[in-house]
């Protein structure tokens, strides 16, 4: 290709997180255990800290297995009430929630905003989200369906019962701290489980926050928190002989340690890990239309998102001017700190370590042949900001092409003809999310079929509805998020047969 390197973006500041919260909007720093905040004194402390500044916000207690097993004991003591609750008054119970959610509003925008660094478009959007997953669900729980029941043997009733599982440990990660929690609390609740939740111990105050803001709304021990680390927290619910079932979003290596962790009880396991989301454009694709929308889909929350576009294949045909489209809409982003202005499109990535991470991506990516079209350099300043980054040139197998990379990054690779692309879109080991662009309906539909993820979209990216399910395959995981199917997988299954025969 020979677009031309284009790398010019102006960080606009602000004032960091102190300016962004008002006195109490932070929760309380401790963990939410059997319906009130629990103090640990003497134990260690992590640092939680603004991405865009690298001051720290406040510190919260790293948790222990002791912690944990308290939290479990109360979500086990809770479980046998709330699961006997009629679906009417848990619906009712998330309707409230919802409800509250929305009462504070402005106080989860601000708050997830300083915890991450988000612009307020991606906060706002994730607070919306909540608060529907936890309606949409509401709904749901009441209008389950099951197989009739009937005489399937002579002279035998069947009779199928959708059970709670039990208790619940939940693992969530710190790209979508509060979005990321409802996903997993709104069904699990739902169904009619207990839980118990650790999340990112980097990016806990929206879930803390949630927590105290319905406290009153939540029977104890029905919903609790354990703040921590995934190796401590995490591996003791895994283990836990008490915990029915653990769901984790996050890395495939956390993954595999959960199943592992959960073997030995054989609980269920809920996987929703990572991606590398091909995006194939065909040779009769709008290839501005294309562009335009990889704009949002590609670099939504900082490229901080499992079912980014991150991955383009393009026909070599229109290459060249997919490209130049592609790096004109990078090159306008928008970025800063969230109270910049509305208008901020990128924000920091949400650690230190994660944005040396990003940047040795980058780096071994040019030095694999790759070349810049746009971006591929850290912002000088405080705060962990990368450019928008496009990369081109990029040779086959390269590993900016199969490994996550989890930032603003956009690599660009070309195919020959449809077989070709189909089998390079499928040679990652992950399977989350996918998209296909082209004009011809026949070509959508046989491309999407044999593409090997949970989602692949056409003519567009990244576009999702609670009433459908999210999920991948492969390294991907297994289990879905949102939808009807969600409940299911939060629920069990039990067959009564009643002789009726004299």
């Amino acid at each position: 290709m020979t677009v031309s390197d284009q790398t010019a973006f102006t960080l606009r500041r602000a004032y960091g997180a102190a300016h962004l919260l008002n006195p109490g909007d932070l929760p309380p720093a401790q963990h939410f255990i059997d319906g009130a905040f629990r103090e640990t004194p003497g134990g260690d402390l992590v640092d939680v800290v603004d991405p865009c500044s690298e001051e720290v916000i406040t510190r919260v207690p790293a948790g222990t297995a002791a912690d944990t097993d308290a939290a479990v004991a109360a979500a086990a003591a809770a479980k046998a009430s709330w699961g006997r609750m009629v679906p009417r008054e848990r619906s009712g119970v998330l309707h409230r929630i919802a409800d509250r959610l929305a009462e504070h509003y402005d106080l989860l925008v601000r708050l997830e905003s300083a915890d991450t660094g988000k612009p307020f478009a991606v906060s706002r959007d994730d607070v919306d989200s909540a608060i529907d997953t936890f309606r949409f669900m509401a709904g749901a729980l009441r209008a389950t369906t099951t197989m009739a029941a009937g005489d399937y043997v002579e002279d035998h009733l069947s009779v199928i019962l959708r059970e709670p599982l039990g208790v619940i440990g939940v693992v969530t990660p710190w790209n979508y701290p509060l979005l990321m929690a409802a996903w997993k609390i709104a069904p699990i609740l739902a169904a009619g489980n207990t839980l118990v939740i650790k999340p990112s111990e980097q990016t806990p105050l929206t879930t803390l926050k949630f927590a105290e803001l319905t406290a009153d709304l939540l029977p104890r021990g029905v919903f609790n928190v354990v703040a921590g680390k995934g190796s401590v927290v995490g591996a003791r619910l895994a283990e836990h002989p008490d915990v029915d079932m653990i769901a984790l979003t996050g890395s495939v290596g956390s993954g595999r340690a959960v199943a592992r962790a959960a073997a030995e009880s054989l609980k269920r396991v809920h996987l929703e890990l990572g991606g590398k989301a091909p995006v194939v454009i065909f040779a009769d694709a709008d290839v501005k239309a294309a562009a335009a929308a990889l704009r949002t889909a590609s670099f939504w929350n900082s490229g901080q998102e499992c079912g980014a576009a991150c991955r383009v294949l393009v026909h070599e045909s229109v290459a060249e001017e997919f490209t130049a489209h592609l790096v004109a809409e990078v090159t306008a982003l928008a970025v800063g700190e969230p109270q910049a202005g509305d208008d901020i499109e990128i924000g920091p990535l949400f650690s230190k370590t994660h944005y040396d991470r990003v940047l040795g991506h980058i780096e071994r990516a040019l030095a694999e042949g790759a070349r810049a079209a746009a971006g591929g350099s850290a912002i000088p300043g405080p705060g962990y900001f990368v450019e928008p980054t496009v990369l081109v040139d990029v040779p086959e197998g390269a590993e900016c092409t199969r490994e996550e990379i989890f930032g603003p990054v956009v690599t660009v690779e070309t195919f020959a003809d449809d077989d070709e692309a189909i089998r390079r879109a499928n040679d990652v080991p992950v399977g989350l999310a996918a998209s296909v662009w082209t004009e011809n309906a026949r070509r959508s539909h046989d491309a999407a079929a044999r593409i090997d993820a949970g989602t692949v979209w056409v003519n567009s990216h990244l576009v999702i509805a609670n009433e459908a399910p999210w999920g991948g395959f492969k390294g991907s995981g297994y289990g879905r998020d949102l939808s009807i199917y969600a409940l299911d997988d939060y629920s069990r299954t039990k067959h009564v047969m009643h002789h009726h025969g004299h």
